[in-house]
């Protein structure tokens, strides 16, 4: 890895390219414009074979600094330093600060390229690359550009060994807030290569690990348990806490509302009331009392059936139209009025 240094005093960590992989990406391209140029040629044959042979020289010559120079450079100014044979070998070219590259930086690499690859071979390109620390050759350190790998390998990440099924959920009440985070990429690293170590030397460091463990915490392993042994059920116990920790942040969530009357006020009424949810997300709901109407009126029963008794007189009082009556519901029928019919 380089370290490169941009703009902002921010320290970039880029791979550059060597000469095989750089040779490979130059080798395409090369075969690609080669082809591109030959077809050119081709056409201008046919549409030229009127003309006097200047004109045949001058259209040749500016074929090929179109086709062979210029398109390497439009190429590179346009994908900001990806040509065909850098993508296929994933490689990019890129400024001393890390930044894309523009077209004075690719047009300086087109020119040099002609002396360095074309005109000599490759020769000069190849020695300047395995001079240079960078593997730069004399287009990039002219232009003030470095040609970097894009596309890494993957790390391979392997698994902790799981602890004995002795010890599991032996370490639950272990306190493990002040083991730093070194010391566990310790642990870990120890742990998946402990098959790949001289066993004397495993041992040793399963100690040597076990102990700052062990400082740490402040709770020896019981008696009897090997240091591996113990190192892995620790780091199981901390991997499950992880876990539960992580399901319980996902599983928290929605809040808890609180339902109020849809009417309040004093007076007396008839029957029981049951007040409008006024909360949302937490399924709550508020009870209105059953003489719970509004201030000023008063209140209102349903209608009574016919009788032989003396009529009854209207009732005052009663609550807007839009309000329903406190006590009736739209199962019972026809909403209250308000009035009772004569007998």
């Amino acid at each position: 890895m380089s370290g490169v240094v941009t703009g902002d005093a921010v320290v970039l960590g880029l791979q550059p390219a060597r000469l095989p992989s750089r040779a490979l990406a130059v080798l395409i391209d090369l075969v690609v414009v080669w082809a591109a140029y030959v077809l050119v040629m081709i056409g201008l044959v046919v549409a030229t074979a009127s003309l006097d042979e200047a004109a045949v020289a001058a259209v040749s010559v500016a074929a090929f600094l179109l086709v062979l120079v210029g398109a390497p450079i439009a190429v590179e100014t346009l994908s900001h330093g990806r040509s065909l044979g850098k993508t296929a070998c994933g490689l990019r070219v890129v400024r001393d600060d890390g930044g894309p590259i523009r077209f004075r930086h690719a047009l300086v690499r087109g020119a040099m390229g002609i002396v360095e690859i074309l005109m000599t071979f490759g020769v000069v390109a190849c020695v300047a690359s395995l001079v240079s620390e960078r593997g730069r050759r004399l287009g990039d350190v002219f232009a003030g550009t470095l040609v970097v790998r894009e596309r890494m390998p993957a790390a391979r990440v392997l698994p902790v060994p799981p602890p004995p099924p002795w010890l599991v959920g032996r370490f639950a009440g272990l306190d493990l807030s002040a083991v730093p985070e070194g010391l566990w990429l310790e642990i870990r690293q120890y742990l998946t290569r402990a098959r790949e170590l001289d066993p004397g030397v495993g041992r040793q460091l399963a100690e040597r690990l076990a102990g700052q463990l062990v400082a740490r915490t402040g709770t020896p392993p019981p008696a009897g348990v090997p240091a591996e042994a113990y190192l892995a059920g620790v780091v199981a116990e901390r991997q499950a806490r992880d876990a539960r920790r992580a399901l319980a942040e996902a599983g928290t969530g929605g809040g808890v509302g609180t339902g109020a009357g849809a009417w309040t006020g004093t007076g007396t009424g008839v029957g029981t009331g049951a007040g409008v949810p006024g909360g949302s997300g937490g399924g709550g709901a508020g009870v209105a009392p059953a003489a719970a109407v509004p201030s000023g009126f008063s209140p209102v029963v349903p209608p009574v059936q016919p009788s032989a008794g003396p009529s009854a007189g209207p009732r005052t009082g009663a609550p807007p139209a839009s309000a329903p009556a406190v006590g009736s519901s739209r199962e019972d029928g026809p909403p209250a009025t308000g009035f009772a019919p004569p007998a």
